[in-house]
């Protein structure tokens, strides 16, 4: 049985700006230039696309798993569905205790990669924290960085957003 390829994708500073703070509010979703036509790219070259995103506010009692699904489903329609699944971990250690779900551990990610038949050595983890950088090199991905400022580079490749970092992987390709 053949393995798939996969782009797991981390959410805030990736697939929608990072608001600094909690974003559950749909009304404060941005979603940069391009970032859906980078998806759809993707896509096209055949990787599945997978969220893969801690979602501390739950566990503070700001929202609920409702809210991370309209942004889901939002995110679904402006990028054609290009999405296959998002995994989120609702867990904060100062709130809820520790959980391996939520990253730097990687265990989202290892159900991802068991539910879909995904090889590691194929698959990419693109995030803006050194948190997805490790998570995704504990599993074998190779790791795109996405840099907004003088952050120290803790993945294999940096890019300034979405489409730099399809880029990078489209290249990988050739």
């Amino acid at each position: 049985m053949q393995k798939n390829k996969c782009v797991f994708l981390d959410r805030d500073g990736v697939l929608n700006e990072d608001l600094g703070d909690y974003l559950y509010k749909l009304d404060q979703l941005v979603i940069p230039s391009g970032v859906p036509e980078a998806l759809r790219m993707l896509k096209n070259e055949g990787f599945l696309l997978i969220v893969i995103t801690n979602q501390a506010g739950i566990a503070k009692g700001l929202y609920g798993p409702a809210e991370v699904y309209a942004i889901h489903e939002y995110m679904q329609r402006v990028s054609g569905n290009a999405l296959d699944d998002i995994y989120f971990s609702p867990h904060h250690p100062l709130f809820s205790g520790m959980s391996l779900s939520r990253k730097p551990d990687s265990l989202l990610i290892e159900k991802a990669i068991a539910k879909y038949n995904i090889d590691p050595a194929q698959s990419w983890m693109i995030g803006d924290r050194d948190r997805d950088m490790q998570a995704g090199k504990k599993m074998g991905l190779s790791t795109i960085h996405i840099l907004s400022g003088a952050e120290r580079l803790a993945g294999d490749y940096a890019a300034e957003n979405l489409w730099s970092a399809v880029s990078i992987i489209l290249r990988q390709k050739n």
